[in-house]
């Protein structure tokens, strides 16, 4: 018979028990998260704008035309 599946809350991080958490850790927490989310989003713009770079650098010249 096949056991079932176990899964432990982390500690930190997304998913963490928050009852047990005071008012003032959580705010903390959410602290953290919103920096997370700031440092997430800056990246996201920096890989844009590096595919953005990369595809202006293979576009075609306008008139659909190979250079000769």
């Amino acid at each position: 018979m096949e056991e079932p599946e176990v899964r432990i809350k982390p500690q930190t991080g997304i998913g963490r028990d928050l009852y047990n958490m005071s008012v003032a850790e959580l705010e903390h927490f959410i602290t953290e998260l919103e920096a997370e989310v700031v440092r997430v989003r800056a990246e996201i713009v920096r890989k844009r704008d590096v595919r953005g770079a990369a595809e202006a650098l293979f576009r075609r010249p306008a008139g659909g035309k190979e250079p000769d």
